[in-house]
């Protein structure tokens, strides 16, 4: 079977259906997937890039954007890899109306049982994570 890793923007045109040519070939492509004719693979660095540019090009509300990094999650025979972490993430941000990203680190950190050295220690205080102290 053909394995292929995912980049964001196949995910993005598959959302955003922005492209009629690409958005076709993106739902095609995770139509084949659904059917068991190919294997896809995708990690956290695609989850961060896909909610940067949805919210910072396409302007979208963060829970519009977490609704959709959810539905990734869901797309058959796609493997995320750390998807524990990505899955916690989401949750994280949905709770605490924090970006993805923050509650990624917030998500490893908790589970891990390790401090954050951040000088953004707004979000990780939302989440009870122990910060470095700088002073």
């Amino acid at each position: 079977m053909e394995r292929y890793f995912v980049d964001s923007n196949i995910f993005l045109r598959y959302y955003s259906k922005d492209d009629e040519v690409q958005s076709a070939a993106a739902e095609a492509f995770f139509l084949r997937a659904k059917r068991g004719e190919i294997e896809l693979f995708c990690g956290p660095p695609v989850f961060f890039e896909t909610g940067w540019v949805l919210k910072t090009f396409y302007k979208l509300p963060d829970s519009y954007i977490l609704d959709i990094l959810e539905s990734m999650l869901s797309i058959p025979n796609l493997t995320v890899f750390d998807v524990e972490y990505v899955t916690s993430a989401i949750s994280i941000a949905r709770q605490n109306s924090i970006g993805f990203a923050d509650s990624y680190i917030a998500a490893v950190a908790l589970d891990k049982n390790i401090g954050v050295s951040s000088f953004n220690t707004k979000h990780f205080k939302k989440v009870g994570v122990a910060l470095y102290s700088f002073s």
